[in-house]
C-alpha cells in the first residue's frame, strides 16, 4: 500500500474493500468488474485467491506494466469504478 484516503464519516467495511479491489486489480492485470462478470456466468472464478469481485478496482499501466491499481469503495460498484478512473486519469 503507497497511499490510503478515507472520507470521514464513510463506513469502515469500505478501506479494506477498497483495498482488496486495488490488490486483485493489480495482481490479476484487470478490472474487478471483469470478476464479477464472470461469476455472474459460472462460479468457478469465485474460487480464485484474493479475488474481490465488485467494480471499483482498475490497474494503473505504464509502458504495457503493471505499476499499481486504485481501489475505491463506498458507493455503487459503478460509482466506485468511475471514482477510480478518474482518480488515475488524474495522475
Amino acid at each position: 500500500l503507497v497511499y490510503f484516503e478515507r472520507m470521514e464519516d464513510t463506513q469502515t467495511a469500505s478501506m479494506d474493500i477498497a483495498i482488496g479491489k486495488a490488490r486483485t486489480a493489480a495482481t490479476y492485470r484487470r478490472t474487478t468488474r471483469v470478476f464479477m462478470e464472470a461469476i455472474n456466468k459460472g462460479p468457478a472464478t469465485a474460487t480464485l485467491p484474493g479475488v474481490v469481485a465488485s467494480p471499483g478496482g482498475v490497474p494503473i499501466f505504464v509502458g504495457g506494466k503493471v505499476i499499481g491499481a486504485a481501489g475505491v469503495s463506498g458507493v455503487t460498484g459503478d460509482q466506485d469504478e468511475q471514482c477510480a478512473k478518474a482518480g488515475i486519469a488524474g495522475m
